[in-house]
């Protein structure tokens, strides 16, 4: 029998969204059913809102969701109901680059992620007049109190952490933390300059921190970013509102430039800036969304000093891979993310949407009850 469920619902780009109730179809073999505790709401979701991304409305987003396994289909192996579990990407699961375990840049990856439906146009969603909510964003649809999601995306978690310390490993934290362990390769003795601090920027700090570098250049425009990022473990703070950053971070490091520099805004200048502060044999790694027409410009002089840019998606490496070791970091006091969280209950999504774009808030996570 289809489940209830309580979902906050995007009907036109640019509006609010609706607190609605829907029914859900059970899962197919293929399928698990989540019941959601929380979501950590992303820029991509209110991107998709905006309509600025490849997503069908009337949509249910989200897809930063934890919660616990109520059903499994009957092909589904490796779960079982109970389990405790992070939720993160869809991907096929057997192209070249799932199977060399890089599942964020599945040849599928934007019609599994963004189309938000079942591979075959189907949803599981229905309103109360019987007609079609897209859902399957990200393999998930978590801003909901359940939905259908696929196994290659669930991340077995352990029982002692609350929803709200968990959810935001599904996307924003892997994803600066990653391009720090794996896109970059911070080693100990490095220095590293981090340009934005949302969620993203500063997990890019923790991980630096972690990884033993010994300065840590945290750039943004908000006073209290920058207080927060010294006590994650910026060794500099350069105010981006007050000064030409470029020539701060040049500054700070006698003129030799960063060993490395993470991007996490989006805006073309600060990319480029990102790439100006690179020492010789520096590499830089972009991470956030530009337009789809953006064109970066780097000195090609300055790259022959053995500088390189990447991009890099969702940590660059699999799920299933880098939150355990977010988790073990964490457990040793090493990635304390929880100081980047203001919980929010979903009826209150729309608050914390106006809380987030405000920048009162880091990371906002929604809560759907026990």
């Amino acid at each position: 029998m289809p489940t209830s469920v309580t979902a906050a619902v995007s009907r036109v780009a640019g509006g609010e969204f609706r607190i609605e109730a829907l029914e859900l179809d059970d899962p197919r073999p293929d399928e698990v059913l989540v019941r959601y505790a929380a979501v950590g709401l992303c820029h991509t979701d209110l991107e998709a809102a905006a309509g600025r991304l490849p997503t069908p409305q009337p949509v249910v987003l989200g897809h930063e969701g934890t919660g616990t396994v109520e059903a499994v289909g009957s092909a589904v192996g490796g779960f079982a109901p109970g389990d405790r579990v992070v939720l993160s990407l869809d991907s096929c699961g057997s192209c070249r680059d799932c199977f060399a375990g890089q599942p964020a840049y599945c040849q599928h990856h934007i019609p599994l992620n963004f189309a938000s439906a079942r591979a075959d146009g189907s949803v599981g969603l229905r309103d109360a007049a019987g007609q079609e909510v897209h859902d399957h964003f990200f393999g998930q649809s978590s801003f909901a109190s359940h939905g259908l999601a696929h196994p290659r995306g669930l991340v077995k978690v352990p029982d002692d952490l609350p929803p709200t310390t968990l959810a935001p490993l599904g996307c924003g934290l892997i994803t600066g933390a990653g391009a720090v362990f794996n896109s970059l390769a911070v080693r100990a003795g490095s220095s590293v300059a981090v340009f934005g601090l949302g969620a993203v920027g500063l997990a890019a700090v923790m991980a630096a921190a972690a990884c033993g570098a010994t300065r840590i250049v945290a750039v943004d425009r908000l006073p209290e970013r920058l207080s927060l990022a010294a006590e994650l473990g910026a060794t500099d703070v350069v105010d981006a509102s007050a000064v030409d950053t470029a020539q701060a971070v040049m500054e700070l490091t006698g003129g030799r430039g960063v060993d490395h520099s993470v991007e996490s805004t989006g805006a073309v200048p600060v990319m480029e800036a990102a790439i100006a502060v690179l020492a010789p044999l520096g590499s830089a790694a972009v991470l956030g969304v530009a337009a789809l027409d953006a064109t970066l410009r780097a000195n090609a002089f300055e790259l022959l000093k053995g500088r390189s840019v990447r991009g890099s998606v969702m940590g660059h490496q699999a799920p299933g891979v880098l939150v355990p070791r977010l988790l073990d970091l964490h457990r040793r006091g090493r990635f304390p993310l929880e100081r980047l969280v203001t919980g929010y209950p979903l009826a209150d999504i729309n608050r914390a949407v106006a809380d987030v774009t405000a920048g009162r808030t880091v990371k906002a996570v929604l809560t759907h009850g026990a």
